[in-house]
């Protein structure tokens, strides 16, 4: 039972991928949302898809690199819902991959700004939300890369991703005796537009699949079932987690 019916949430990266599996699921769920992503057409046919099932959605477009973005969608979960109770920082970039040396100091920056930046950029604004209504659950996207596994080309990306972990287990400290949760979760390989870009070839796609116990790639319905779990009562005793929901690739050996 994971009891959120008429919980306010932000999520953010939903108008794809594992963003809009999770915004699809958490509406089902009776969450009301505040959905953030960079494109505005998206992110508006997954608020009309949500909104036809008689979900309470709205959208606001922005960089969640930018301050005033975070701020803009938690005055928006006020304003709209009276507050704010979960959410699933969900956006992200690979940024480009290759050798690090042939890494430009402007991707590098951008890559952070994206995937760390963000992460105590949307805290900041959240985390005093939250306590205002006396606790709460946060969940950031991270993955196994960089975690138990590196990957020839993905510096950046490691680097930025893992630093959101150090994040959630200082954030778990401070704010547990307030009543708000922080976890990370760590998804393998999965069929999203980002996950496509780095396995751009059926030959990539099969390799990666390979990597991992099942064999497979990951729905992006999936993982949202492992957000859905982490942002809902049903892991009350749960906080400054790093939950790997990887297929198994971070102990596969065969």
């Amino acid at each position: 039972m994971t009891r959120l019916m008429d919980k306010v949430a932000i999520i953010t990266g939903a108008s794809s991928g594992i963003g809009r599996a999770a915004a699809l699921l958490f509406a089902e769920q009776g969450v009301r949302l505040v959905l953030s992503a960079r494109g505005r057409e998206r992110l508006d046919e997954v608020a009309r898809e949500i909104r036809s099932g008689g979900g309470a959605v709205i959208t606001v477009a922005g960089n969640v690199s930018e301050e005033t973005h975070h701020r803009a969608l938690v005055d928006a979960a006020q304003r709209e819902f009276g507050g704010l109770d979960i959410a699933f920082n969900n956006a992200g970039t690979t940024g480009p991959v290759g050798a690090l040396p042939d890494l430009a100091l402007a991707d590098w920056q951008d890559v952070l700004g994206v995937n760390l930046t963000s992460g105590f950029l949307a805290a900041k604004y959240q985390l005093p939300a939250m306590e205002a209504r006396g606790g709460g659950a946060i969940v950031f996207t991270s993955t196994f890369v960089g975690y138990t596994a590196g990957f020839p080309g993905l510096a950046a990306y490691a680097a930025s991703k893992s630093g959101l972990i150090g994040l959630v287990q200082v954030l778990a400290s401070e704010y547990g005796p307030k009543g708000i949760r922080v976890n990370a979760l760590l998804p393998g390989a999965t069929d999203t537009p980002m996950g496509r870009e780095v396995a751009n070839t059926p030959e990539a796609r099969q390799f990666i699949a390979e990597l991992n116990a099942f064999k497979r790639i990951a729905a992006p319905e999936e993982i949202a079932q492992a957000a859905l779990f982490l942002c809902s009562d049903a892991s009350s005793f749960t906080t400054g987690t790093a939950m790997l929901v990887d297929g198994g690739v971070s102990i596969n050996r065969v």
